[in-house]
């Protein structure tokens, strides 16, 4: 033993004793009591493959952390998955759940004062809410990919996985496909559990997490279930009771160097739009002033995607993990990779890519020859976005970088699907779905569901979208303007948009602006002020809405005072 730990308190104290008789009660000695006590954090559920297959993982990591030296304590978070989930509350218990997993850990860790943690990472919301976590205690912690799920393929040979059913749902009501279709390809999506196949936000944040420096070096992503995720596994046991004796905490490795790395290694990857606000909500939960939107905008003119995972391109997310994965794209960023930051495990992040092997550069190419010639997470701002909002592009997809239309205005899904069936959105219309953001649902809708339908009816290049709620990490089409902030249901001038307005979206100039006369718009803010928040509403999520802060600082929970007013 190197230091005192936390977690060795005062020999013969009341809490002390009672500690010790209940360890004791659990098969623990009195030698185990001065270990190092590390919480493995398991988001187990059997609501969803995504998480299915984390207990035995849990089991290995526990042997692991015993073998070398500690004492392991599985505990239990919430577990977050979009796509069962968000049938409840309009959607809202997804992203607000990341929050809540965050304080689940902290109840736990922190209450028990225990000494470092191992984070089984798997769906959307739970890498994000699990590094909050460490970044807020400031306890030694290791991410662990657990991998992503295989899919299966059609009788014509045709892979098909989750995301495709996600698209191809939103053609069901227009006849672009069958029923019958549509049930084989989600009979087949599906072969083995871990998290969608794509290069969505859970294969994005596992790939973030390793940019940050907070897992072992070349575990992400990994397939669920094979050899290099239980060699990884393995191996966290002595990477975490080591980290803890060393006292390397998250917040010396949570530096700007590290979110640096982690904003290009998403450009790199064309990850998911989720990133930016799981991103920041890392730096606020860190305690650190850093704008990982604004570091969005500053590296969008100089990294480009350097691979082409489904659903940006062709290329499965296997080729990508056979090619060398999240650390052969630090590799290839070369010079642009800020090498002194410092990872989980001691080295620095240049040791680490100088070891890294990229097996192929045509699927992971070097930043001299990248697969697109854009950036593909793009922040824009502008009269409709005056603080910020994000629009995700595809390698391969060429949209136009212009779009001016008529605003047709929802203030929820359902509502801006049914019209998109029955044809009240029109070509040229400006579809503006408002209402979804995290105080409005509360906990951020779905608008996915909205732009599949365009899609489904033919509209994808003819209409485009406006909205504050949260899009797919894996499928977005045509031009979609996602995450504005002010959201609705705030002062700002997406709450007073109405039928008819005129909108411009600029792509280049990475602007998205309401052309309004300033007089009008003040008229209606005037009349929206006289609208009141209903109020005495208990439950989760309206605790969430007067906590919550917004989208550009991460949606992060911080008891702020909301406005008194809104629509």
């Amino acid at each position: 033993m190197t230091r005192d730990l936390r977690s060795n308190l005062p020999v013969g104290s009341p809490r002390w004793a009672t500690r010790r008789a209940q360890w004791h009660a659990l098969g623990l000695t009195d030698e185990d009591l001065t270990k190092p006590k590390i919480a493995i954090v398991n988001s187990s559920s059997e609501l969803a493959p995504c998480f299915s297959h984390l207990d035995p993982i849990a089991a290995a990591v526990k042997e692991s952390v015993q073998a070398a030296g500690g004492v392991a304590f599985e505990i239990r978070t919430v577990a977050p998955t979009d796509f069962i989930m968000s049938a409840g509350g309009s959607g809202g218990y997804v992203l607000s759940s990341r929050d809540l997993l965050a304080n689940d850990i902290e109840a736990v860790v922190e209450g028990a004062q225990l000494d470092g943690m191992v984070c089984l990472a798997s769906c959307d919301k739970t890498t994000p809410g699990q590094i909050m976590a460490a970044a807020r205690l400031d306890v030694p912690t290791l991410v662990l990919s657990c991998g992503y799920q295989s899919c299966g393929r059609l009788d014509t040979g045709e892979r098909v996985d989750i995301e495709e059913v996600f698209l191809q749902a939103g053609h069901l009501k227009f006849g672009g496909i069958t029923l019958e279709s549509l049930c084989d390809m989600s009979s087949r999506a599906i072969t083995g559990p871990g998290v969608c196949t794509g290069m969505g936000t859970a294969n994005s944040m596992h790939v973030v997490a390793e940019a940050l420096g907070m897992t072992l070096p070349g575990s992400t992503p990994v397939r669920a279930n094979s050899e290099p995720m239980w060699r990884a596994v393995r191996e966290s046991g002595a990477a975490i009771v080591e980290a803890v004796l060393a006292d390397r905490r998250p917040r010396t490795i949570l530096s700007r160097a590290a979110f640096e790395n982690a904003v290009m290694a998403v450009l790199a990857i064309s990850g998911s739009i989720n990133t930016v606000k799981h991103l920041q909500a890392i730096a606020r939960e860190a305690d650190t002033d850093i704008d990982v939107y604004g570091l969005f905008e500053e590296y969008a003119a100089t990294i480009r995607p350097l691979s082409a995972v489904r659903p940006n391109g062709e290329d499965t997310i296997e080729e990508f993990e056979d090619a060398g994965g999240a650390l052969a794209v630090l590799k290839q960023l070369g010079d642009s990779l800020i090498g002194e930051a410092l990872t989980v495990t001691g080295e620095t992040m240049a040791a680490r890519a100088a070891r890294a092997v990229v097996t192929d550069a045509q699927v992971i190419r070097p930043l001299t020859d990248p697969r697109g010639d854009h950036p593909t997470v793009v922040v824009i701002r502008g009269s409709l976005a005056p603080e910020t909002a994000i629009v995700k592009l595809s390698v391969s997809e060429v949209r136009a970088p212009a779009f001016e239309g008529t605003a047709r205005v929802f203030d929820d899904a359902p509502s801006a699907i049914s019209a998109i069936e029955s044809g009240v959105v029109r070509p040229g219309d400006v579809l503006v779905l408002r209402g979804l953001g995290p105080v409005g649902t509360p906990g951020m809708g779905m608008a996915s569901q909205t732009v599949f339908a365009l899609n489904g009816a033919g509209l994808t290049e003819q209409v485009a979208v406006v909205t504050d709620g949260q899009l797919s990490g894996l499928v977005n089409k045509g031009i979609v303007v996602g995450e504005v902030a002010p959201e609705g249901v705030l002062p700002g001038p997406l709450g007073v948009v109405a039928d008819g307005d005129t909108i411009s979206i600029d792509l280049t100039a990475r602007r998205a602006d309401l052309l309004v006369e300033e007089a009008e718009l003040e008229r209606r803010h005037g009349e929206r002020a006289r609208h009141q928040v209903p109020g005495g509403k208990s439950g989760w999520l309206p605790v969430y809405a007067r906590s919550v802060e917004p989208h550009p600082h991460g949606a992060t929970l911080r008891g702020n005072d909301l406005p008194a007013t809104r629509a």
